[in-house]
């Protein structure tokens, strides 16, 4: 029994890495209504939501268009996402995002 309990913990565990990414974020003026947090990917489905992680803050968007179109970069959150994180004033900033 034992043994099944930590199988499955180990799966869970593996999948929600597996759909973990770290690297540069930006943001933009997203197309979303005003005031909402949403953010551009270049491979998650549309209306999908997105946890995206700066240093200690955490915030949920859903992903509206696609992009970033900037190597390096994963991710564009709008402007109500990037106050959110705190990352208006770095402008590119590295996150986690699940």
């Amino acid at each position: 029994m034992r043994t099944a309990i930590t199988s499955a913990a180990m799966l869970l565990f593996t999948s929600c890495v597996a759909n973990a990414e770290s690297g540069l974020a930006s943001y933009y003026h997203g197309i979303g209504r005003s005031g909402e947090m949403t953010c551009a990917h270049r491979r998650r489905p549309f209306g999908s939501m997105i946890t995206v992680s700066y240093q200690g803050k955490s915030i949920r968007c859903r992903v509206n268009d696609r992009g970033p179109f900037i190597r390096g970069r994963i991710i564009d959150v709008s402007t109500t996402a990037a106050r959110a994180l705190g990352i208006m004033q770095l402008g590119v900033a590295h996150v986690v995002i699940e």
